[in-house]
């Protein structure tokens, strides 16, 4: 069976997070017969992470993978008129185009056309305004001198506009996830931007496709409950979609996994907090009419999404500086483990009372136990403990101890410790507020090879 119409758009998802598969991605490349393969590698935290990578080296602040992606992905995409769109660019689309560039060029590719999307920055925007941050209800001012990065999520027009001026390869920084499956379905149908109905289609599509792994049994799985089948070899979705908005989930014959109406169910629910109102920067989807019906194997039917009239409103995700965690780990074995463990914490909680009254938000726990539950699930004994005690700490210098003291159990604590670790990572904290969408003004560039 297939979507009932004229013309057919095939999309592929060939990441759901900035440190996915990349042999999924080539399959698709290679047998997927797509138009397009979009990339989602952004989060609220990699975005922050990667303004940090591109204040230490202003020719970063892209993806980590993106090299690796596209030397194994923009050859099979350009002899198979693949077009990709990616939001790889993270905190520097541009310095992202420039290395994409430099790829076609190492790769021998001609008569390739890049594009990148630049204008969801908005850190010296927002500091001339009055913001109060949506999760706390604070001022932005309470946070403005420790901000990393100020990103808004932008929405599928100014991609529309680079594909429609021939871009073979769009990278964008913050876009709204299902923003980046939206837009081909635009160009391709010459949809209008006030459709709503039909944007709420396409987002739908875009939402379910958003997380590539995940629809089709990957984060689904779950042994004797949900189980799916060679996990191994996972492969990533591909989107069948018409020009009513009518569209299938399926994948590759040959790859692991499984699409299924309970796969769809669960991803169309994901980060979903009113399935009736999805607010997006193109359109406030609803998905609460829709319907999915299985109509071959691994071939799911997506009917009945509609959407409403966009709020105006951008939300824009604020990273900035909020101290240290420190921490430090050691694992006990054979009989006894536990009580040896538990005696490694008591014996770090009471140096802490005396010798480091300033670290005060710590985190005693032995993994596997008590980490997730406290105390509330009964346990039968371990043979095995890992102890772990982690604090926030408003400086460097006072994470550090926290690790020293756990390895200091080494000669200093229960015998038989062994396989002690200790790490510092500054962290990058996100909250939100909204901005008028109106102050945004997203700019593209091009290079052409």
């Amino acid at each position: 069976m297939a979507v009932n119409s004229k013309k057919i758009v095939r999309i592929g998802s060939g990441a759901g997070y900035s440190g996915d598969r990349i042999e999924p991605a080539v399959d698709l490349a290679k047998k997927g017969k797509l138009d397009y393969l979009v990339f989602e590698c952004l989060a609220e935290r990699t975005i922050a992470l990667a303004q940090l990578r591109k204040l230490n080296d202003p020719s970063k602040g892209y993806d980590p993978l993106l090299e690796e992606r596209m030397q194994a992905c923009l050859s099979i995409c350009a002899k198979n008129n693949v077009k990709i769109i990616t939001n790889m660019g993270a905190a520097n689309p541009e310095a992202a185009m420039l290395k994409v560039v430099e790829i076609a060029k190492s790769l021998q590719l001609s008569h390739l056309k890049i594009a990148a999307i630049v204008g969801d920055e908005l850190t010296e925007k927002i500091s001339v305004g009055e913001y109060s941050l949506l999760e706390t209800g604070k001022p932005l001012s309470s946070v403005n001198e420790r901000i990393v990065s100020a990103n808004d999520y932008l929405g599928a027009e100014p991609i529309i506009d680079a594909l429609e001026n021939g871009a073979d390869v769009v990278i964008t920084g913050r876009v709204a996830d299902p923003s980046l499956f939206l837009a081909p379905l635009i160009k391709e149908f010459n949809w209008s931007l006030q459709d709503y109905n039909l944007l709420g289609k396409g987002t739908a599509l875009g939402h379910l496709m958003e997380c590539a792994g995940h629809v089709t049994g990957g984060y689904f799985a779950d042994p004797g409950y949900k189980d799916v089948p060679n996990l191994e070899d996972l492969g990533f979705p591909i989107a069948e979609m018409n020009d009513k908005g009518d569209f299938f989930i399926t994948k590759l014959n040959d790859s692991g996994g499984m699409v299924t109406t309970a796969t769809c169910k669960e991803q169309l629910l994901y980060e979903i907090h009113d399935p009736a109102k999805y607010l997006t920067p193109d359109v406030i989807a609803d998905f609460s009419k829709v319907e999915i019906t299985e109509v071959e194997k691994d071939k799911i039917l997506i009917e009945g999404a509609t959407g409403q009239k966009k709020t105006g409103k951008l939300k824009v995700s604020i990273g900035y500086k909020d101290g240290f965690i420190g921490e430090g780990q050691l694992s006990y074995g054979g009989p006894g483990a536990m009580d040896r463990a538990k005696l490694g914490l008591e014996i770090v909680r009471k140096r802490f009372e005396k010798y480091h009254p300033e670290i005060v938000d710590v985190q005693y726990d032995i993994i596997g136990y008590n980490s997730l539950y406290g105390n509330q699930i009964s346990h039968g004994e371990p043979y095995e403990a890992r102890m772990r005690v982690a604090a926030r700490t408003n400086t460097k210098v006072a994470a550090v101890k926290i690790g020293n003291e756990v390895e200091a159990l080494y000669t200093n604590g229960p015998t038989g410790g062994g396989g002690a670790t200790k790490s510092v990572q500054q962290v990058i904290a996100v909250q939100s507020i909204l901005i008028d969408e109106a102050l945004i003004a997203p700019e593209i560039y091009y290079k052409t090879i």
